[in-house]
């Protein structure tokens, strides 16, 4: 596990640009999300390669279609993962925008890759309100979300090393495998899209070199 350039403040310019909102506590309140305010100041990313097996897990699509997440992900395109909750006004608001930029990036410059964000509230999360979510952020038909099974997303989650057993303690992190098999890059805190595109590219060209 190395550390990433800390790159674009990307917290800061999200809500310079009026971008996200994050509730205020009141005065002497004790702020439940001061452990992801300190997170956005100092923007520090954590990258780090490891051998996680998609689960075989069933899940269901923001289109409303049943799917299997191992064969979801196996389709042989890049993978860029996170984990959201619709209602979130922390951490999601910026992930989320943060893959807004990347889909549109990738559309531009007409790289394959299928950004995956699976709910953690997947009571509240319907295929409704997360079609509705994704709509916010102009997601591509490249950019899809998942909800299912309470018991489904914390597999999921587990899988991955991110379950912190509630949905106000999770933390932000951003899974990346070149293709199916390969190691998953995981980038946690509050990479950019920059960030992202950068390990893009770098496995498309470790495929070149092979």
């Amino acid at each position: 596990m190395h550390y990433l350039r800390p790159g674009l403040a990307v917290a800061g310019l999200l809500f310079a640009q009026g971008a996200v909102r994050a509730d205020e506590p009141a005065a002497g309140a004790v702020d439940p999300h001061a452990a992801h305010h300190h997170m956005m100041a100092n923007n520090e990313v954590r990258r780090s390669v490891l051998g996680y097996a998609v689960p075989h897990l069933k899940l269901v699509r923001d289109d409303g279609v049943p799917v299997l997440l191992d064969k979801e992900l196996n389709d042989g395109r890049i993978v860029v993962l996170n984990f959201i909750y619709t209602t979130c006004t922390t951490v999601c608001p910026l992930t989320s925008q943060v893959f807004s930029v990347l889909d549109h990036r990738l559309q531009e410059g007409g790289l394959k890759a299928h950004l995956v964000s699976i709910s953690i509230d997947p009571e509240q999360d319907t295929p409704e309100r997360l079609r509705a979510y994704a709509a916010r952020f102009h997601a591509s038909h490249d950019w899809q979300h998942y909800t299912g099974t309470l018991a489904a997303s914390i597999a999921a989650q587990q899988a991955f090393g991110t379950y912190r057993g509630d949905k106000m303690n999770h933390a932000p992190v951003s899974l990346l495998r070149a293709s199916p098999g390969s190691p998953w890059v995981r980038l946690d805190g509050f990479a950019t899209a920059d960030d992202l595109l950068a390990e893009i590219h770098q496995f498309g060209a470790a495929s070149a070199s092979r």
